[in-house]
């Protein structure tokens, strides 16, 4: 196993959440729409996701930053965003480092489209529990936020095996859960969560699935 970090955690604990309003608005009807993971996902009403996902300069900046200096991220070097989104944080990493070669996909193409102009052609449609089409040890670092947690354990076992495969170094980020309150908070909040575990449940998947790469998780106060 890799290094516990926390690198996303100081930005996920700035964001306030009214956690019983979203479980008692009509939530499976919420879930349902956001999993299209259209632009009612991103940019509708809170209810069915972010309420409006924009890029906000330097929001994603330490988090990027984290990233350059912790894997040592030189011009050239390759990196893959699991689950990019509108790819923000790519976006802030090429402002660090613009010679990086970076590279993204994402299951919702309401977001790939929505991504900055300086990212954009770097983007591309796939599935995270999909082989990827890309070598062995392609990137030196391969990075995941905040998406694998939406998958179901057979599709885990792919994603991690395939992120193990691909890149020299990795980092994922999920969600989950160290008391019942937080269990509480996570599933009042989720969307479009598959897998709630807590965190020596994930270690072990970790484990199982022979994912050697570095990890953070995000909770729920």
């Amino acid at each position: 196993m890799g290094t516990l970090r926390n690198f996303v955690t100081p930005l996920h604990e700035s964001s306030k959440r009214d956690y019983l309003q979203r479980m008692t608005d009509d939530k499976v009807k919420c879930m349902l729409v956001a999993k299209k993971y259209g632009i009612e996902y991103w940019d509708g009403n809170r209810r069915y996701g972010y309420g409006g996902y924009k890029y906000i300069p330097g929001r994603w900046k330490s988090v990027a930053q984290a990233f350059v200096d912790t894997y040592e991220l030189k011009p050239e070097s390759r990196v893959l965003d699991v689950g990019c989104g509108k790819g923000y944080l790519l976006h802030e990493m090429l402002l660090l480092e613009p010679e990086l070669q970076v590279k993204g996909f994402d299951i919702s193409k309401t977001g790939i489209e929505d991504s900055t102009e300086l990212v954009k052609p770097n983007l591309f449609w796939h599935k995270a529990q999909d082989k990827l089409p890309f070598d062995d040890d392609e990137f030196d670092l391969v990075i995941s936020l905040g998406t694998l947690h939406n998958l179901r354990l057979p599709e885990l076992k792919i994603s991690l095996e395939e992120i193990q495969r691909v890149g020299k170094q990795a980092y994922i980020m999920l969600e989950s859960y160290r008391n019942e309150q937080e269990l509480f908070n996570l599933q009042c909040w989720a969307l479009t969560c598959e897998s709630f575990f807590d965190e020596t449940e994930w270690i072990w998947l970790y484990e199982q699935f022979r994912y050697k790469g570095d990890y953070e998780f995000i909770y729920f106060k």
